[in-house]
């Protein structure tokens, strides 16, 4: 007979045993909001698949008072042994006698906190009429419903769920499912949920406060509320909108109508993430739901409708098909934020989503260049280091190989293929595998070898490309920043075009090499229409990755990049391949595979550019290339900045500071971006305008001179002139911090008030973020935006105040905020040693990879900088550069 596991051996599991299966959970909960705990009972149907004196389940931070089994013959057992072991998280329970295959009945009365972690059960608070007072609020993705109940806290443990809620009559309480009966006992109400359908215990939720509401319904007769804050009904009308279209785009585009009669979307005020996509109870944080028509900028405006449409399609993607373990995760992230573009597009193609995925997919391929990456497949081990791969690679690289193969198969095959595969995954768990055979069966391609090199190994190629007479030769290694060689290799679609976006080429590349002749693309002798004659003339160019829809990175032999770049000088090529140039030739050069003067030298290219995309990452370049220029050419930081400057200044004459009217959605991105880039390399004038308007503001809160789009560049611009001397401008943003009521002008000035490089207000503006007046949750705007002149006090700040925040914040998402924004811009290995060091006995799992990460990109810069100090005459190449009109 086999023997079962130990205790020891299961609490080193990764997985429960399925010694007993559950079907349906019953679930009595009742909360006491000024006490801020709640107790409750949990009855779950279980299918006991072989005989077993334990069950195992999970469970985390609850205290069980009571346990009981009864099988399905009414015999009741009590177990002899209840324990809880924090480290796995496991409910032990531990019968006298073996309980026999069959169905049964288990009972379990529990109580908890209500914790102040932003996970679980959690409490948050909200201000009515101005008293500071308690709700509760879940979030359980992704291993956290332990936290509210014992449960089979794995998504492949899929389950029916009944809930009943106690709360005082004045408070509204919202699940998964309508209300179907509501029960009074003097000033406590018994609210009484439907039975709903079968999903993960990550996706039940709960919501207690108080709420205003509006509601739309769907052509299908879907009730669609949006619950906001009182007062502020009127906020919620945009995402109300974008969800009704999203829903029945969803439904006619999968061809599976959503399932349930309701979906209902709630500003939380304290959220761990941007937003949860609890099966009919979406939560948010309430600047991703709400929309200011005023103090919206037109950034947030485009982010919020592609987090509703993220969310919306997480119904589908999740959780009517959800993966089967954490492992296949991306099933749900990249594929949701995949969708999310191509929805968003149709609703508003005049936005151009899908050039604007691009800066997704690069953020992509800036962690996977990691040796610390990971694959998109990653097991997971631990139960909490599930959190660290909500990231750059499940979420973007995800979505960028599904658009990579989107452009391979064709949109009509994704879409035939997609709708088969829901109705056949339909309330199932799935793997990575049936997604590829649901493609592969429909498209006839075989999906699963083309694939697989793109989401079990780590990384991506780079191919460089060189020409000989009428041949191409590709070559592809791993690309990794660091420099070393990666033994990786993939499957690439390979598109080109020559010239010309009517002569193109597509083909798979599966081998290291690959030799292409490209005479077929070359005009006739006697066709005197084409724009070029052959591979010598002038307009000749050839670019690999067309429209950057592969997720790779292109390296050109010197004269094929001296034609690209004169192609992009004559404005020959789309935005995408712009920015694909730009933004390949980036990321070379940080590998020290190209020389920083070739970057600069394209950078002056693109001088007179508007196009957003492309603006975007000139941008990013232009803070980057400064930055760099610190660490290695301290000397020539002044006509760094200088250079930069120049290159952004014709965008920002011909946008200005007002908003024109009719003009585009693009305009008003761009002239946003444009002046915060300005401000923050210390452009006088900018900085001039910048202040003179912000003191209107200050006289004026009304004043139509300073736009939502363009406060941030004059906070920044007040920020960067701030000092311990002269703190007016910190008072003044905190002023209007303490006194503002909209989440969006708050959000805003957190952004922007550590930008000041003074290390003394950089200090008190830390100070201030960790304090009582800002929320857990809003702590991340504050931190992404930290000068460089205050890197230093930063980290010496987060040294003497670890064991505060680890005590405060717990060991989730947060702390990987702490670490990445405090470490990554270090360019020293002195540095590097140091947070290791520091760090040595202080790693949690859920901060362990981004530790090792951070890491590296500090040492990733350290040998750019080197690189760049062994360049000849390149001080004169910036100022020459700098010179120029």
């Amino acid at each position: 007979m086999e023997q079962k596991p130990s205790r020891e051996q299961l609490k080193g599991q990764t997985r429960l045993p399925k010694f007993a299966i559950p079907k349906f959970y019953d679930i009595y909960l009742k909360p006491d909001l000024s006490l801020c705990n709640f107790s409750g009972t949990v009855c779950i149907n279980l299918s006991i698949t072989e005989p077993t004196n334990v069950i195992l389940l999970n469970a985390v931070e609850l205290t069980v008072s009571e346990v009981w089994f009864k099988n399905a013959e009414s015999k009741q057992y009590h177990p002899c042994d209840v324990s809880l072991d924090d480290d796995s998280e496991i409910l032990f329970l531990v019968f006298h006698e073996k309980l026999g295959v069959g169905d049964g009945l288990l009972g379990i009365e529990f109580s908890g906190a209500l914790n102040d972690h932003l996970r679980g059960f959690y409490r948050c608070t909200y201000v009515d009429m101005g008293e500071k007072k308690n709700m509760a609020v879940t979030q359980f993705e992704a291993v956290d419903a332990r936290r509210c109940f014992p449960c089979w806290d794995e998504p492949a443990l899929k389950a029916t769920f009944k809930i009943t809620v106690d709360v005082p009559l004045e408070l509204k309480v919202l699940s998964n499912m309508p209300v179907i009966d509501e029960k009074f006992d003097g000033n406590i109400k018994t609210v009484h949920f439907e039975e709903s359908p079968v999903m993960s215990t990550y996706l039940v939720a709960l919501v207690i406060g108080v709420f205003d509401h509006i509601e739309a319904t769907t052509a299908d007769g879907v009730k669609v509320r949006v619950y906001c804050p009182v007062g502020t009904s009127d906020k919620g009308k945009f995402s109300l909108d974008v969800a009704v279209k999203m829903l029945e785009l969803f439904t006619e585009y999968f061809s599976m109508p959503y399932p349930l009669a309701k979906l209902d979307m709630v500003a939380v005020p304290e959220f761990s993430g941007g937003a949860m996509e609890n099966y009919g109870l979406i939560t948010y944080r309430e600047n991703e739901l709400l929309h200011d028509a005023k103090l919206s900028t037109t950034a947030k405006k485009q982010h919020l409708t592609i987090v509703v449409a993220h969310e919306v399609a997480h119904q589908w993607f999740g959780n009517l098909v959800t993966m089967e373990w954490w492992t296949h995760l991306w099933l749900n992230e990249g594929f949701a934020t995949w969708v999310s573009y191509m929805a968003a597009d149709r609703i508003f193609p005049e936005w151009k989503l899908w050039t604007q995925f691009l800066q997704l997919s690069t953020s992509g391929l800036e962690m996977d260049a990691l040796e610390q990456s990971h694959p998109i497949e990653v097991d997971i081990h631990h139960a909490r280091s599930v959190l660290e791969v909500f990231d750059a690679i499940g979420y973007y690289k995800g979505s960028a190989i599904i658009r990579m193969l989107q452009g391979y198969l064709g949109d009509d095959m994704i879409q035939n293929s997609l709708r088969a595969y829901m109705k056949r995954y339909a309330w199932s768990n799935v793997k990575t595998e049936d997604f590829w055979s649901a493609l592969s069966k429909e498209s006839g391609a075989q999906v699963n070898s083309l694939m697989d090199s793109w989401t079990k190994q780590k990384g991506y190629p780079v191919i460089f490309v060189k020409s000989q007479d009428l041949i191409l030769e590709f070559e592809q290694s791993q690309f990794l920043l660091s420099g070393s060689r990666g033994d990786g290799q993939w499957i690439v679609p390979i598109t080109l075009c020559l010239g010309s976006y009517d002569r193109r080429k597509n083909f798979l590349m599966d081998s290291t090499v690959e030799r292409v002749d490209i005479s077929e693309l070359l005009p006739s002798p006697d066709d005197n229409s084409e724009s070029f004659k052959g591979t010598n003339d002038e307009h000749f160019w050839i670019k690999v990755n067309v429209e950057q829809s592969g997720f790779y990175r292109v390296k050109y032999e010197d004269k094929l990049a001296a034609q690209l770049r004169k192609a992009v000088e004559n404005n020959c090529l789309s935005a995408t391949d712009k920015f694909g140039i730009l933004d390949d030739t980036y990321a070379l050069c940080v590998a020290c595979e190209l020389p920083f003067s070739s970057l600069l030298s394209l950078m002056d290219v693109y001088r007179k550019e508007l196009d957003y995309i492309v603006l975007s990452k000139l941008i990013d370049a232009c803070y980057n290339v400064v930055k760099i220029a610190r660490d290695a050419i301290p000397g020539s930081v002044k006509e760094m900045k200088e250079f930069v400057i120049g290159i952004l200044l014709y965008a920002a004459e011909e946008l200005g500071w007002e908003p024109v009217s009719g003009e585009s959605h693009l305009s008003a991105l761009s002239r946003g971006e444009v002046f915060m880039a300005l401000a923050d390399l210390d452009h006088k004038k900018t900085h001039e305008e910048a202040m003179q308007r912000f003191q209107m503001l200050i006289n004026d809160g009304n004043t139509e001179c300073l736009s939502a789009d363009m406060r941030r560049a004059a906070y920044i611009a007040i920020m960067r002139n701030c000092s311990t001397s002269n703190r007016s401008g910190l008072d003044s943003l905190l002023k209007i911090y303490r006194e503002v009521d909209t989440v969006q002008e708050k959000e805003r000035v957190l952004r922007y008030l550590a930008s000041c490089p003074d290390p003394n207000i950089g200090v008190e503006v830390l100070n201030f973020l960790v304090s009582d007046e800002v929320r857990d949750q809003d702590i991340i705007y504050g931190l992404a935006g930290i000068s460089t002149e205050c890197c230093e006090i930063a980290w010496e700040w987060l040294k003497e105040n670890w064991d505060l925040i680890l005590k405060r914040h717990g060991d989730g998402m947060l702390l990987t905020h702490f670490v990445r924004d405090i470490v990554t811009p270090f360019a020293s290995n002195e540095k590097a040693d140091e947070v290791e060091a520091f760090f040595m006995d202080r790693v949690h799992p859920s901060i362990a990879m981004t530790l090792k990460q951070s890491i590296e990109q500090v040492r990733i810069k350290v040998r750019w900088a080197h690189s760049i100090q062994q360049e000849q005459s390149l001080e004169d190449i910036i100022k020459q550069l700098a010179s120029r009109e």
